[in-house]
């Protein structure tokens, strides 16, 4: 009797110990989960923000500064809160400090209180006097509304996908492009030529009149330029061409891009060889295209693009991209570290920068 009195005691302990496991790997698995997803605008302070008129008030003052030609407003005390280059529609405000990492594919992580928007004109001298300016300031100067860091990682690995009204998906995790038959790893692995329409699965009819079908076997896919042109085009509304030739607006490939009228160049392009390299980079700016040469192939063009995004916490000037390697937009250290300085595979293949 004895024995059978013990039976649903340890029947119990056997059960609860069960069940103790199941939570805890349950739990670990949600940790994992949340791992992998992307840490991103994690805000930690307040930015220094007096008023959103756009007018010096005794607090704040403009200031005219060369190479390249802009405006920035500052504190009193001199504290930066925002930069306007003449020639270019993108400024940088300050505002609540994020976070931006991708813990999947790398450990490095950017701190900043940097966000980047899209102006509704470009920017001349004198231009914070007028109003489309102080209107548009004053709705965004201190706004956490999404930036053009904020779009851009939500394409990177994990990235949760963001439905529209008529639910399309419009943002989440994307790919670099299929498979190539003729590919193999570190050499032309996935096809390029996939584009924001690709991604979205939908028609799109450019200004210029040109519409182009979107090909099933893309999408979810952006290669380089068509993460630029998700980014800055279909996401901010920055006009897009339909290729490098036909209309206005930004063209569809990282050569055209550089090489086009559109923005102010601040490391000007002056040939694709190792010789071309910029001596110096310390004027890039947060929210510039960043333009490299990785392939002999591609001879006279320009064949990568991406999104500079400021120094990480280790203090390296890191940029965001499609990668083949990675399989999609990436800030990680697979098929090179996404450094624009050092000597890594990217420093040395970057030739120009341009702020749009």
């Amino acid at each position: 009797m004895p024995p059978k009195k013990k039976r649903p005691a340890v029947h119990a302990v056997t059960v609860l110990a069960l069940l103790a496991g199941s939570t805890y790997l349950t739990v670990e698995l949600r940790k994992d989960e949340h791992d992998k997803a992307p840490k991103v605008q994690s805000v930690t302070d307040t930015p220094d923000l007096t008023n959103g008129t756009g007018q010096a008030d005794g607090k704040q003052k403009w200031e005219r500064l060369r190479n390249p030609d802009r405006s920035v407003l500052r504190t009193e005390d001199g504290k930066v809160l925002a930069t306007f280059t003449d020639g270019a529609r993108t400024a940088t405000l300050s505002g609540p400090s994020r976070t931006f990492a991708e813990p999947s594919n790398t450990k490095s992580k950017v701190v900043t209180d940097d966000w980047v928007r899209l102006m509704p004109e470009v920017w001349r001298k004198g231009a914070e006097k007028e109003k489309w300016f102080k209107d548009w300031f004053k709705e965004f100067a201190g706004s956490e509304e999404d930036d053009l860091f904020a779009m851009a990682f939500q394409y990177v690995e994990g990235a949760p996908v963001k439905k529209d009204d008529e639910g399309i998906a419009y943002a989440g995790d994307a790919s670099f492009g299929p498979l190539n038959p003729d590919g193999s790893e570190g050499n032309d692995l996935r096809l390029e030529q996939s584009d924001f329409y690709d991604y979205l699965g939908i028609p799109y009819t450019f200004r210029d009149g040109t519409t182009i079908q979107p090909e099933a076997k893309r999408a979810r896919a952006i290669d380089c330029s068509g993460f630029i042109r998700t980014v800055f085009g279909y996401r901010a509304r920055f006009p897009l061409m339909a290729n490098d030739t036909t209309g206005d607006g930004l063209p569809r490939t990282a050569n055209g891009m550089a090489r086009g009228k559109l923005g102010a160049p601040v490391i000007p392009l002056k040939g694709v060889g190792a010789a071309d390299r910029p001596k110096t980079i310390d004027v890039v700016q947060p929210g510039d295209l960043v333009f490299f040469k990785l392939d002999a192939r591609t001879k006279e063009r320009l064949d990568h693009v991406g999104i500079f995004l400021g120094h990480d916490a280790e203090g390296h000037k890191v940029f965001i991209s499609s990668r083949e390697e990675v399989n999609g937009p990436t800030i990680g250290d697979k098929g090179g570290t996404s450094r624009l300085d050092g000597n890594g595979y990217y420093a040395k293949a970057l030739r120009s920068a341009k702020r749009l």
